[in-house]
């Protein structure tokens, strides 16, 4: 029940920022993916390690997708802060699509050729759909699509190696790395 949940509301959060930006309310994704994160915070064993997680995401979408505006490839319909950066609903898309991993998407984890796939083919899709309900012009299709397969092709199995690493849904996981990771640097 747990991952038909998930993903229902992962899909609420895309479908609300993309008809957000692409209706001139680009606030309104957003606010539904801070409700979305909320409630998959609530409910993991292990929230600061998901937090972490949703929060490790939210960064590696802002540059992979700024590196997509500032090459011109795509330009986005509204909720940009800064001209060469993704628009604020299309990091918080991110955050939404980082609390699938360790529940709805937990199939994906260990399967890196699966995931190179899913990525190249899955990450191109979105956009394109997106492209179609207004929310992102794709400037130069062929080189936005390649762009987009590439690296939707090399960060899925990234982003779940990292999910299996600060899994807050498996008590204790995430807590060992954050640990780790604060002992690195002096912090326990």
């Amino acid at each position: 029940m747990n991952m038909i949940v998930n993903f229902v509301m992962f899909q609420l959060a895309w479908f609300a920022c993309v008809l957000g930006a692409a209706h001139g309310m680009p606030w309104a994704g957003p606010l539904v993916v801070s409700i979305v994160a909320a409630h998959h915070l609530l409910r993991v064993p292990e929230p600061r390690a998901e937090a972490v997680l949703l929060f490790v995401v939210a960064l590696i979408g802002l540059t992979f997708d700024s590196l997509l505006v500032s090459s011109g490839w795509l330009v986005y319909s509204s909720g940009q802060w800064h001209p060469l950066l993704a628009p604020y609903w299309i990091v918080a898309m991110w955050v939404a699509f980082a609390t699938t991993f360790n529940v709805s998407m937990h199939w994906l984890k260990g399967r890196a050729l699966v995931g190179v796939l899913f990525g190249a083919v899955g990450g191109p899709l979105a956009y394109l759909a997106g492209a179609k309900l207004g929310a992102v012009v794709i400037a130069d299709p062929l080189a936005a699509t390649l762009a987009l397969g590439l690296g939707w092709g090399l960060l899925m199995p990234i982003l779940m190696w990292i999910a299996t690493h600060l899994d807050g849904w498996r008590p204790g996981v995430g807590r060992r790395v954050l640990a780790t990771g604060a002992r690195a640097h002096g912090n326990v």
